[in-house]
């Protein structure tokens, strides 16, 4: 698939970073609608090690479609989305697919909150 590079590199973004969320007393994670041996794989691959990747794998979406980001086409948006200590929406954005979202956006917004 076209954005599996993308999604790579937003993965790697966050593993590096991973100090900095810690430090800012949050945990990011990744999530897509891949199965659980899927997701391992990948993270094998990657060197994803302090990232959590979650598979929203069944029944398909479920998580994704209650934050409102699971496409038609089956798979989820690029987004970033940040849920606060209340467990409430605090902050939303959804890039284009092709886009590589910006780690120091997501980090100024999370050091504001």
């Amino acid at each position: 698939m076209a954005w599996t590079p993308i999604c790579a590199q937003q993965m790697k973004a966050l593993e590096e970073h991973s100090e900095t969320f810690q430090e800012l007393n949050t945990v990011a994670v990744g999530i897509s609608v891949d199965s659980v041996p899927c997701k391992k794989a990948w993270a094998e691959s990657l060197d994803i090690n302090r990232t959590p990747l979650l598979a929203d794998f069944w029944p398909h979406g479920q998580v994704a479609n209650a934050y409102g980001i699971l496409r038609k086409e089956g798979f989820l948006e690029r987004a970033n989305i940040i849920i606060d200590q209340d467990q409430k929406v605090a902050w939303v954005k959804i890039y284009p697919i092709r886009e590589l979202p910006d780690i120091q956006e997501v980090l100024e917004v999370l050091k504001k909150l």
